[in-house]
């Protein structure tokens, strides 16, 4: 009897620990989902009044508000969710170990959701004529303009577009989520420091890309394919061009960040022991594999 006893009340609390683990996802994923809605609609309304009011410096004041807004919200959502209202975030998180894919898929069909959500708060509050010639503040590679002859294509081509892609999430997540990343430097520093610096680096790479790269038409390497994803959802058309840059860039990004915290020593990362690492996933499939 006391065996039998002992297995009901297992199954009791195996059944009330699936009941929060339930909950706690549902709490994690409405988090991800209304932080980035809000993120895409502030980050969008910030790009739209910054050039509608023509002001002597847009890229520096989009960069300036575009950190302090990303700081803000991370810190926001870190109590329930850990702050991840970002795909690159929660991707890159995956490879390392710190979070499963299972969990990883269900923040990004979050922050997709979100994404979209926050294009149709803005288009709820602009009117058609701001929401025609913004485009929603969607990303673009290039626009169609008059020239002297007629209609001409002006912006940046694809592979730039992805190379400057690439490169621009590679410095994200080697300046400011390794440190996030990183048990002894996110202690050492504190949640507040470590958010602040993931805001400023996104905004000094918002401002970099867009300066480098002065070519109308071109939006910049986002740092967060959910600003480029809400906006199509809602308006699609030439949004579409080009969209699979802000994905396939960041994704070789984030592989490429996670390969160089292979390469280097453990003793200056640590990853190897986190059970979800992508490294330690493969190793033991092999394993099982094997036998």
């Amino acid at each position: 009897m006391k065996g039998q006893y002992w297995n009901i009340e297992e199954g009791k609390k195996q059944a009330s620990a699936t009941l929060v683990e339930s909950l706690r996802l549902k709490d994690i994923f409405s988090t991800n989902l209304l932080g980035t809605a809000i993120l895409v609609f502030l980050m969008d309304t910030i790009v739209i009044s910054t050039y509608k009011t023509k002001t002597i410096a847009p890229n520096l004041i989009i960069s300036i508000l575009v950190g302090l807004t990303i700081t803000i919200l991370i810190l926001a959502t870190f109590p329930v969710s850990g702050g991840y209202i970002n795909p690159i975030i929660s991707f890159s998180a995956t490879l390392v170990g710190l979070i499963s894919f299972s969990r990883a898929a269900i923040y990004i069909v979050a922050q997709c959701l979100g994404g979209a959500l926050g294009a149709l708060a803005l288009k709820a509050v602009v009117s058609s004529t701001i929401e025609h010639t913004f485009s929603l503040g969607g990303c673009t590679l290039s626009v169609i303009a008059l020239g002297p002859n007629g209609p001409i294509v002006i912006g940046l081509a694809m592979g730039q577009a992805l190379r400057l892609k690439i490169i621009c999430t590679f410095v994200f997540l080697f300046a400011s989520i390794w440190i996030a990343f990183e048990d002894r430097q996110a202690k050492a520093l504190g949640h507040v420091v470590v958010f602040s610096i993931v805001g400023l680096v996104i905004g000094l790479l918002v401002f970099i890309s867009t300066m480098v790269m002065t070519t109308k038409g071109y939006a910049g390497a986002e740092m967060n394919p959910t600003r480029c994803f809400g906006p199509i959802m809602v308006r699609g058309g030439h949004l579409w061009n080009g969209h699979w840059v802000f994905w396939v860039g960041s994704t070789i990004a984030c592989v490429a960040f996670y390969t160089y915290t292979k390469i280097i020593p453990c003793l200056h990362f640590h990853a190897n022991a986190r059970r979800h690492d992508l490294f330690n996933i493969l190793k033991g499939w092999f394993v099982l594999r094997d036998h």
